[in-house]
């Protein structure tokens, strides 16, 4: 019996079967690739001759692609999610890299081509796949949004396994997924962003245009600004890291969603990056110190395991691992590399518990060395881990001779330096390197056990001797002070012993003359030594210019020192008389010295004393004020914060007016004036941050303060100032939610603050808010529902209502412009209204409400009809005490004399009669229904 003849019916007629087994499951998917493929290849064969045999009609071809699209327009409407229509697409994208894999075998079924093909192969699967993209890209357009999210989908999966397709195609589906990443809808644009990226790759920037965006350049513009956390992840996960895109990758650490922060790090900084010294020490820097100080334990967790991979790099090298970072750049606290550490010793254990300080360690000390024994040590103290603490640290005297050992270098190196007057860059390095290790080395002096009272007496003898150079590098300073704090029994003496330093130093080193005190005591263990009286310096005026020099030098350096000294002193002025000799010899001849850095660093000394003495603080006051007038930038941002330290310490005293100097108005207009007038970014950030305090402690409340804030947090000047964005960011809500006075003080100056903003928008055209969002946000932060319920105060839920009645107010008044008053009518519906109003509260707003409605009634219909859906909220509120609401009763009432004198007084606007019936008719016809 001959076998059944295959028709083409027959080859497209499996292929509704083929898509139904794959819908269902994916494990059939390679079976059905190979169904699927068979049939194209049959259907294929079908051919027509036309023109007598010159060319040849594809069909076969045809007929299963119209069959292919059919069953994939199925697809197209079904909403995303659903996991059917998620195994179909996977299917196709899988056929296509299938189709593209046979078609490369040597021994494939062809058809004959149609046209000519220059260069490149034209099958029946090239023909396929052209036919599916085009058909996919008209669907980017449709107004259906699951057609628009199928579409892209589909091309996604397909675009990494298209092969070569004709330029105008790609051309065509680059241009068609540029526009779809873009769309209203954030879930496509996730998926527009997906297949974008896969032809990233293929792209030749030369090719480009002048005014054409590169795929790259799109990913990292939504990677920065898309306002959809998952598009933002999707780019993320998509653009590759390269030198070029890495900068802006980073960016992320910052990111509002802490899942993308999250994917930054395991995703995309764990799994791509191979070597972390394929970033610069700035990017280093940046991704360990945005990720361990994370507020989401989970980033932290993930930063954290980011760095522990770093250590595996090295093979649990500390020392090599300390290298990624900037040591000597860290500051006194060792910034980044002291947190990368310590969180290296809590997630690795097994890197802790090999880590060994004998001998041999403290033979040779690099910066990484002294760096890692440090920052081992403050993990011991943190943990209570005294073990391992008494097994790292040297004992006293010890680590006395390794530091008098390598401060005793450092002398000898500057004094060949003088005598050199060639610079040697590598003796420069050499030289940083020993002072960070001397650095160190003070810093875990400060934790050890002095109870060895010859080590003791050799510490306190080392650091007073160090003190006393005026070649002791800047940066050892505070660490010295700090040691002789631990050494100093307390206060009085640590400034004893460093008022002897400055004394000293300051002394021009004449013919000495020695005079023992035989009733001298120190209450220090360094023991006895006379006391040495000498001969007082010339007179600046017999100075040579050296001499000068050399005397403003040390003057410097005794004015740090007495920062120092007075930033570690907690009691008061008159406690310790010894402070009065250094104010008056050192300090306040260097405050009337015309030398700036001598000013300034006269100026913080002054303030430090101020905190601790309440009556110079009041009599010095006037002298801050006025150098802030003066001042140039630098020194105006130390003056500013003396000032606000002084008033945040002293601030009752300053803004009560009991004991000022200066009458407190004059306080309050000096801040008003510096607030509005100051142009330099940095100085108006430490104005605004001081002003926010002392707004928030509660020692300024004046209205015309609160008002300055909002008008600088709203203003387009401070748009690109970040530290007074963030600053009153968090600023008002606190302000706000943390009492209901405050929310009521900032009540009351909200309708002329919204009125000067709406105008300051009207004046600049790139004000970063529009007026409806300005005043969405002050409703926010006057929301009374928001507000914490404080001890002893009871909320106030009529704040909301009372600026109601503000806005009735604008509403009347004549000089409000039309556009002010269209924003206030749409910010009515976003007040909350209290269940119980007193009666002649909403009377009054009554009143008021329907003298809009008459005298000045508003034209645009918008804001007609937001009155209109306001007076049906109030009618359906308050609708009992409402009802029977008369205005001739009311006249009769004494308590309302006075408001109805101001409604008789406006005479109403000149509109058509229709316009101004039009409303109260329908506030008649809602009273009737009452």
């Amino acid at each position: 019996m001959p076998s059944r003849t295959v028709t083409l019916e027959d080859r497209v007629a499996v292929i509704p079967t083929i898509f139904d087994q794959a819908q269902n499951s994916v494990a059939n998917h390679p079976k059905n690739f190979v169904a699927l493929y068979k049939n194209q290849a049959e259907a294929a064969k079908f051919t027509e001759s036309l023109n007598h045999g010159k060319n040849i009609k594809l069909v076969g071809e045809k007929a299963f692609q119209d069959t292919i699209v059919d069953a994939l327009n199925r697809v197209l409407p079904v909403k995303k999610g659903v996991q059917p229509a998620d195994r179909i697409v996977k299917f196709v994208g899988g056929y296509i890299k299938f189709m593209n894999e046979k078609s490369a075998e040597p021994k494939e079924v062809k058809a004959e081509p149609t046209s000519d093909d220059e260069g490149q192969e034209d099958t029946f699967a090239t023909r396929l796949i052209a036919r599916l993209i085009r058909h996919f890209l008209k669907g980017f357009v449709a107004k259906d949004k699951n057609v628009r999210y199928r579409c892209v989908q589909f091309v996604a999966e397909m675009i990494s396994h298209l092969g070569e397709i004709e330029d105008e195609v790609y051309q065509l589906m680059r241009s068609s997924l540029m526009e779809r990443v873009k769309d209203k809808e954030a879930f496509i644009r996730a998926v527009a962003v997906v297949a974008l990226s896969k032809l990233a790759g293929a792209e030749d920037p030369d090719d480009l245009g002048d005014d054409a965006i590169s795929v790259i350049d799109a990913l990292v513009d939504i990677l920065r600004y898309d306002s959809s956390p998952d598009v933002r992840r999707a780019a993320l996960l998509h653009t590759p890291p390269t030198t070029e895109t890495l900068p802006d990758i980073l960016t992320r650490t910052r990111d509002i969603d802490p899942v993308l922060r999250k994917l930054l790090y395991t995703s995309v900084l764990l799994e791509n990056l191979k070597h972390p010294k394929q970033l610069t020490i700035a990017q280093r820097e940046k991704i360990t110190r945005d990720g361990l100080g994370d507020r989401e334990p989970a980033v932290r967790a993930a930063a954290g395991k980011l760095l522990g991979s770093w250590v595996d790099i090295f093979n649990g090298n500390l020392e090599e691992f300390l290298q990624l970072f900037d040591l000597l750049g860290e500051g006194e606290e060792g910034g980044v590399a002291s947190e990368a550490l310590k969180s290296i010793f809590v997630t690795r254990v097994d890197v802790l518990e090999n880590l060994k300080f004998d001998e041999e360690y403290w033979q040779e000390l690099t910066p990484s060395k002294a760096f890692l024994a440090r920052v081992f040590v403050e993990h011991c103290i943190a943990t209570k881990d005294d073990a391992r603490l008494e097994n790292a640290l040297p004992v006293v005297t010890s680590l006395a001779f390794k530091i008098q050992s390598a401060y005793n270098v450092h002398l000898e190196r500057i004094a060949k330096q003088k005598e050199a007057l060639d610079e040697d860059d590598e003796l420069e390095d050499e030289d940083e390197n020993r002072e960070f290790v001397i650095g160190e080395m003070l810093r875990m002096a400060v934790h050890l056990d002095y109870a060895d009272e010859i080590g003791r007496r050799k510490v306190f003898g080392l650091v007073r001797e160090m003190l006393s150079h005026d070649c002791l590098p800047q940066s050892l300073v505070t660490s010295c002070l700090d040691v002789l704090r631990t050494l100093s029994s307390g206060e009085r003496d640590l400034i004893r012993v460093v008022v002897e330093v400055i004394q000293e130093l300051r002394d021009p080193g004449g013919s000495d003359v020695e005079e023992e005190m035989p009733d001298a005591t120190m209450s220090t263990m360094s023991g006895d030594s006379p006391r040495k009286i000498r001969q007082p310096k010339p007179p600046p005026a017999e100075m040579t210019e050296e001499e000068k020099t050399r005397a403003t030098l040390i003057d410097i350096r005794c004015l740090d020192l007495c920062r120092g000294m007075l930033e570690r002193v907690n009691g008061t002025f008159e406690e310790n008389s010894t402070l009065e000799g250094v104010l008056t010899d050192l300090i306040v001849p260097a405050v009337r010295r015309k030398e700036m850095v001598l000013r300034e660093k006269g100026l913080l000394c002054l303030g430090l004393c101020c905190l601790i003495a309440k009556k110079m603080a009041i009599s010095s006051f006037g002298l801050f004020l006025s150098q802030v007038q003066t001042a140039p930038e630098v020194l105006k941002i130390r003056v500013l914060q003396v000032l606000f330290d002084i008033l945040m310490v002293h601030g009752k005293e300053f803004l009560s007016g009991a004991q000022a100097s200066i009458p407190p108005e004059k306080i309050i207009d000096f801040l008003v004036h510096v607030l509005n007038e100051e142009e330099s970014p940095a100085v108006l950030s430490i104005l605004v941050v001081g002003v926010a305090k002392l707004m928030l402690s509660g020692l300024v409340t004046d209205e015309r303060i609160l008002k300055t804030l909002v008008a600088t947090y709203f203003s387009p000047e401070t748009t690109d100032n970040q530290q007074v964005r963030q600053c009153l960011s968090y600023f008002f809500p606190v302000y706000c939610y943390s009492s209901p006075v405050n929310q009521r003080r900032l009540q009351k100056i909200a309708l002329p603050t919204f009125e000067m903003l709406c105008q300051m928008c009207r004046d600049d055209e790139d004000a970063p808010l529009k007026p409806a969002q300005m005043g969405a946000l002050l409703l926010d932060w006057l929301d009374p529902q928001k507000a914490v319920q404080v001890q002893g105060t009871d909320k106030d839920p009529n704040v909301h209502f009372d600026v109601a009645m503000d806005i009735m107010y604008g509403l009347l008044n004549v000089n409000t412009d039309v556009e002010t008053k269209k924003v206030l009518c749409g910010l009515l519906s976003k007040l909350y209204l209290p269940e119980t109003i007193d009666d002649d509260q909403i009377n009054k707003f009554k009143l008021l409400f329907d003298s809009v409605l008459t005298r000045r009634p508003m034209k645009d219909t918008t804001a007609r009809n937001a009155l209109a859906r306001f007076s049906k909220t109030l009618s359906k509120q308050y609708a009992e005490q409402l009802k029977g609401f008369s205005e001739v009763d009311l006249r009769k009432l004494e308590s309302l004399t006075e408001l109805f004198e101001y409604l008789d007084d406006i005479i109403p606007d000149d509109d058509d009669d229709d316009e101004v019936i039009e409303l109260p008719a329908t506030r008649k016809r809602s009273s009737k229904s009452r």
